[in-house]
């Protein structure tokens, strides 16, 4: 499990590592953070799939043509994938907790800085990687665009299964406010590199207990093999240390 990692990935218990609780009394509020914007090509949707950690939808990132700019961000920033964390029940699932609060799950659109030569390369620096994060909250009017993605779940169902996934334009499941936290952290799975900045929306979005409950009908296993749920694909808080996390608001 998560507390393992280091063994194998030793920054996995670097300085700098994600998720981490957001307490607003230890908020520094930035009066210079910009508003962010994305402005995503629906035609750059190419797939969606179970790689047996998550349900993940790809997008060519072959060019500027869906992008992040703006927030704290030093350029335009290219989509890559946008993927989801959840828990075996409605009331956990969020890797970012927030005053205490962890929500049902927590959506990342993970985009790559093109100033390095590829994804590969900019993983390994400190401003490599830009993780727009989404909380999913479940409530009783539920956001119909999440629907689209759930719609692909039954034919994703094991490990290793993927689908055609065109035109989808992911914005769509932007909260209305775009109020945001920021700081300097890492990926929540192995290797855990430190190459992120995280843009955490303080706005969460509603979905409803069969939307999650669908997320949790995915198999952590192959077709073949005995049917695993993929629940609690979340992993614990790290500890802060000296870092500051800024809000927008």
């Amino acid at each position: 499990g998560p507390d393992q990692w280091h063994k194998n990935y030793p920054i996995a218990k670097g300085q700098h590592q994600s998720p981490i609780e957001i307490d607003n009394k230890e908020v520094h509020y930035d009066r210079s953070l910009l508003p962010w914007f994305a402005s995503y090509d629906p035609g750059a949707s190419r797939t969606i799939l179970n790689n047996g950690k998550t349900c993940r939808v790809v997008f060519d990132d072959s060019f500027d043509r869906s992008v992040l700019r703006g927030g704290p961000l030093p350029g335009v920033y290219r989509l890559r994938q946008l993927h989801f964390h959840w828990g075996s029940s409605d009331d956990h699932g969020s890797e970012h907790v927030v005053n205490v609060v962890r929500y049902a799950g927590e959506l990342h659109l993970l985009h790559w800085n093109p100033k390095y030569s590829n994804y590969l390369d900019a993983v390994r620096r400190a401003d490599g990687i830009a993780v727009l994060a989404i909380f999913l909250q479940v409530g009783k009017t539920p956001k119909p665009e999440m629907k689209r993605i759930l719609e692909e779940i039954n034919a994703i169902k094991t490990k290793g299964k993927e689908a055609p996934f065109p035109n989808f334009d992911p914005s769509i499941l932007f909260p209305k406010s775009h109020d945001y936290w920021t700081y300097h952290g890492s990926f929540t799975t192995p290797p855990c590199e430190e190459c992120i900045t995280w843009i955490v929306l303080r706005e969460p979005i509603i979905v409803s207990s069969d939307q999650m409950a669908k997320l949790r009908s995915l198999s952590r296993n192959a077709e073949n093999e005995p049917d695993l749920p993929l629940v609690d694909n979340w992993r614990p808080i790290q500890p802060r240390h000296f870092r500051m996390v800024s809000a927008s608001f």
